[in-house]
């Protein structure tokens, strides 16, 4: 029978010991959109939202915030990122950003992407609240992941 890997016999939370496993080269990506206003993208393309320059500043985030992950998410692995790239691209009805997390490690990336959209997405919203009030922040999700021995 399958179980939660991070819950004990009794139920308790744990942290999954992976001491067992050997390291691979691990990647995972992740996406998520944000819909904002023609005006808003507008103002974006132009560096004109006054707290400065979003797709810059987004990227940074998230990146810091992919590093920063077992941190943020208490049973996740301390894993050293060999690397974080933040992707922003125009989706029609706002942005979409993309994150590729890679590691040689003994388990995998998927939390670091994840989180890594995630907060990329969170500033890009922090950044634009003073001009549109409409924005809406959906569809994160994992897009791949990958693992191969090394």
């Amino acid at each position: 029978m399958n179980r939660l890997s991070h819950l004990a016999e009794d139920g308790t939370a744990q942290m999954v010991d992976v001491s067992a496993k050997g390291p691979s080269a691990r990647e995972a990506v992740a996406a998520g959109q944000i819909h904002l206003r023609a005006e808003t993208l507008d103002l974006i393309a132009q560096n004109q939202i006054g707290k400065g320059n979003v797709f810059a500043t987004a990227r940074i985030a998230g990146i810091q915030a992919a590093k920063q992950t077992s941190e943020l998410i208490p049973l996740c692995h301390n894993l050293n990122l060999s690397h974080v790239e933040i992707e922003i691209a125009n989706s029609g009805a706002g942005l979409e950003v993309k994150c590729s997390a890679r590691t040689v490690a003994q388990t995998g990336v998927e939390m670091e992407a994840l989180t890594g959209v995630a907060i990329a997405l969170l500033t890009i919203y922090d950044m634009c609240k003073a001009v549109d009030k409409e924005m809406q922040i959906t569809d994160i999700r994992l897009l791949k992941k990958t693992k191969r021995d090394v």
